[in-house]
């Protein structure tokens, strides 16, 4: 694709991105969860849904009469111009270093923010974290540690850029945070049975305690649809009760009930695992290799990533896995047909691609990490998870080289940046009201 080509549609994109973002302010968001049973941890980074291409999308469920008002806290621009006009200048008042950061997410443990810990936010301007531990220490505490997180947000342009600070708060055994002030959320396998008006409220009452804590985006819902054949051998979804339902519909019936929810109380989603980790067996934080034989551009997996974006999803998770039947010469972290081709261009998403974890995960530890990060970017990915914090060096400073000697690259770095800021602009984490 040639740099103008991708300009132009970075530009198309950032308008359309800002229009959800003016939509999301007037009507109103797998990371490191260990679980808490006696099954193997859970990485930032679960795997992904399985929709009907034929089906048609699913009906939205009437807003409660009991949403949360817009926050006084929360910013908001005036105009879908202004909006555009404010990501613009705080772009072009960014350090090249400064733009690489906002493409990454970190990870803090929720024990604590350590000096170290806030020196290498600083240090390589890492634009979100992930909160990684089970912790019963209750909402107070995490809203101590995300004030710390956000106390080395920049300053660009005269406007505040905070940082995107991200959990797995699933429910039942993938539930980050715990304690005073959380909810016990059951399993989705639970939440999947529920009518989707009591759904939607309760996804509400928990995204206000998220809010509350500090935590701006929830790396939920699971939308992969796992059959009913398969779900004990599906490790990481169907044997951890992480799925809505068996069916597409299902699936994109309650997972879009969920994600209003969220938006209700001003908390972006994240829809996973892209394209889907429903007829996988094996976990790609434990293993190599990963490979789904049967999924294909116009299988099960579109209808939960369809409803879920015409909600207003403003991030997609890809997964670790390799699918036979769309790019069987690439990962799905690392394929320009599945994160291009398909999200973007067949499913029209203009929101944010992230990365299931690239730090720990088994899936790549024989590609260094700052191959990772350049070849996610490269296939059309925006923002890098990893829960490993010493990779971050060696990701941003490949992905630095990378942009200093290639033009097309830098393009497309251009667009993600606009991307990701845009969505701050919607988690009101980007002041652009002035």
């Amino acid at each position: 694709m040639s740099v103008g080509r991708t300009v132009a549609r970075a530009k198309l994109r950032l308008a359309v991105a800002v229009l959800g973002v003016l939509g999301a302010v007037a009507g109103c968001g797998n990371g490191g969860a260990a679980p808490a049973q006696p099954q193997p941890p859970v990485s930032a980074t679960s795997r992904a849904p399985s929709p009907s291409a034929t089906s048609s999308p699913v009906p939205s469920p009437p807003v409660s009469s009991s949403a949360t008002p817009t926050d006084p806290a929360r910013p908001t621009p005036r105009s879908t111009t202004q909006a555009q006009e404010c990501v613009d200048r705080v772009y072009s008042g960014m350090s090249s270093a400064q733009r690489v950061g906002q493409l990454i997410m970190s990870a803090v443990d929720t024990s604590g923010v350590t000096a170290s810990d806030l020196d290498l936010l600083r240090r390589d301007h890492v634009g979100g974290v992930i909160l990684m531990g089970h912790t019963n220490a209750g909402a107070q505490h995490v809203r101590s540690l995300t004030d710390r997180v956000q106390s080395v947000a920049p300053t660009v342009a005269g406007s505040r850029v905070g940082l995107l600070v991200s959990v797995d708060q699933e429910g039942g055994q993938v539930q980050v945070l715990n304690g005073p002030g959380f909810s016990e959320m059951p399993a989705a396998d639970v939440q999947g049975n529920w009518p989707t008006a009591q759904l939607q409220q309760r996804a509400a009452d928990w995204g206000r305690q998220l809010r509350g804590a500090g935590v701006n985006l929830n790396l939920a819902p699971v939308v992969d649809v796992v059959p009913p054949n398969l779900v004990s051998a599906n490790h990481p979804i169907g044997r951890l009760s992480r799925g809505y339902g068996n069916d597409p519909e299902t699936v994109a019936r309650q997972s879009t009930a969920f994600l209003r929810g969220l938006a209700q109380s001003h908390v972006e989603s994240t829809l996973k695992h892209f394209p889907s980790l429903g007829h996988v067996v094996g976990n790609t934080d434990f293993s190599a290799d990963v490979t789904d034989d049967v999924t294909t551009r116009t299988g099960d997996f579109v209808l939960p990533y369809r409803s879920g974006i015409q909600a207003g999803a403003g991030f997609v998770m890809a997964s670790l896995a390799t699918y036979t039947r769309i790019d069987p010469a690439n990962l799905s972290v690392f394929s320009s047909v599945l994160l291009r081709d398909v999200l973007r261009d067949q499913l029209g998403f203009q929101g944010v691609v992230m990365s299931d974890d690239m730090g720990n995960t088994v899936a790549l530890k024989s590609v260094p990490p700052g191959e990772r990060a350049t070849r996610f970017l490269s296939a059309g990915g925006d923002m890098v998870l990893t829960v490993d914090p010493s990779t971050v060096d060696a990701m941003t400073s490949a992905v630095l080289s990378r942009v200093s000697s290639d033009a097309s690259f830098r393009a497309h770095l251009s667009a993600s940046v606009h991307r990701v800021l845009a969505a701050k602009v919607k988690a009101g984490l980007l002041d652009c009201s002035g």
